[in-house]
């Protein structure tokens, strides 16, 4: 399942989206998970010193390497340089799998072990004072649509994103990518706000979304979420005293999470298996297709001199019987 934390800057969607990856490794799951917000705090969360963390690849530096070993043997484009980060795969191209080696994961993935197990990190690179003036954070966040786009991952298989903060993710086709989208909300009139811009942007879209209510105290504050977001809301997240040791630098054993948290992380993780059976891999592809004529027509031919509508294989449709036929 590809699966989304978005929220507002300062929600704890970071805090939630390590705890969700450490209770996948607890349930001996494989994760590939992608850190894409513009502040790089998720390694850290997952207990890498900040040097190491600080020390991660950074997706959009290979993204050459990246564009090279997806477009495979694939006729429609006619050179790696065309591609964009809404570009889709066709025949000839290649695929990425959460369980397999490739190039991709060599050059941009690292192993990150975890109390209950190990965990492939990626990430889109911070936000430097060489990109002001020069380029936006969409711009570094294109690696991981592009490899989303041509990932087929499975049932039983994880890729969480940690998604840059507020609605940003709307400025490309990047929110459509997940099966389920879960929003971290404060009980508070700011912490709802997102909620509502994500549920009006993604109603055309069948975004499968959910409200994870974090820093609940009492029956006032659960109250509220539920008078706001009604029946999106899933579940919700107290105090935790395992999270403040965490964000001290000294976490005791996952095992030792309170109980009622890790009840709201299983709940997470039956919300997002449930929407296995929802998978649709041909809209999945339209609104791939949707988004890079867009972008194409946008800005992308200009850019790269290429029609880049031509890079559109009409009779090709992701799904994942198809990592059987990918190019050497």
């Amino acid at each position: 399942m590809k699966i989304a934390f978005v929220g507002k800057g300062g929600s704890g969607k970071t805090t939630l989206s390590s705890l969700f990856i450490r209770h996948l490794a607890a349930n001996e799951a494989p994760v590939v998970a992608v850190d894409a917000d513009i502040n790089q705090h998720l390694g850290v969360a997952l207990g890498l010193p900040e040097p190491e963390a600080a020390a991660l690849p950074a997706m959009g530096a290979h993204l050459p390497l990246i564009k090279e070993y997806l477009r495979g043997s694939n006729q429609r484009i006619v050179s790696a340089d065309t591609m964009i980060k809404t570009t889709p795969p066709g025949e000839g191209s290649r695929l990425l799998r959460v369980r397999e080696e490739n190039p991709v994961y060599e050059a941009c993935a690292r192993p990150v072990m975890l109390d209950d197990g190990e965990i492939r990190l990626m990430a889109t690179g911070s936000f430097t004072e060489s990109d002001l003036g020069v380029s936006c954070y969409h711009s570094k966040v294109g690696a991981v649509e592009l490899c989303l786009n041509h990932m087929v991952d499975g049932v039983d298989e994880y890729v969480v994103v940690d998604m840059t903060a507020g609605s940003d993710s709307f400025a490309s086709g990047l929110f459509t990518r997940f099966d389920m989208t879960f929003l971290v909300a404060e009980p508070t009139r700011k912490g709802v706000s997102v909620y509502r811009q994500y549920k009006e942007y993604a109603r055309d879209f069948g975004v499968a979304l959910k409200v994870v209510g974090n820093k609940v105290q009492g029956e006032d504050d659960l109250d509220f979420l539920r008078a706001e977001v009604g029946d999106d809301l899933l579940v919700t997240v107290g105090h935790s005293d395992w999270v403040r040791a965490m964000e001290k630098g000294r976490p005791p054993r996952f095992e030792l999470l309170e109980a009622e948290n890790r009840m709201s992380l299983q709940a997470l993780q039956d919300a997002a298996d449930d929407s296995y059976a929802d998978r649709d891999w041909e809209r999945y592809t339209r609104q791939m297709v949707h988004f890079h004529l867009r972008n194409a027509e946008s800005w992308g031919n200009a850019k790269t001199g290429a029609d880049l509508a031509a890079q559109v294989d009409p009779g090709f449709v992701l799904t994942e019987d198809l990592s059987a036929v990918q190019p050497a």
